[in-house]
C-alpha cells in the first residue's frame, strides 16, 4: 500500500464526498443541445485537485469548479 497522504483512507473517502457533491449538483445539467453541460472528466479533475490541495472540507468546491473548470 502506498503511504502517500493523498491516497490515505480519509483522503479517498473525502474525494468520494467531493465527487458525489459535484456530480449531484452539476452532473445532470444539460446545455441547449441536450448534451451534458459539464464533462465528467472536468468534474473528476476538480475533485482530485481539491483533495490534492489539502482542502479540509467541501465548502467552496462548487465555486472553485465554476471559476477554474468552466
Amino acid at each position: 500500500m502506498d503511504n502517500d497522504w493523498l491516497y490515505s483512507k480519509e483522503r479517498l473517502e473525502f474525494r468520494e464526498l467531493c465527487l458525489n457533491l459535484l456530480l449531484h449538483n452539476l452532473g445532470s445539467q444539460l446545455n441547449d443541445a441536450g448534451e451534458p453541460k459539464y464533462s465528467s472528466k472536468s468534474i473528476y479533475a476538480c475533485a482530485h485537485d481539491w483533495v490534492s490541495q489539502g482542502n479540509p472540507a467541501t465548502t467552496g468546491i462548487l465555486n472553485y469548479y465554476k471559476n477554474y473548470y468552466t
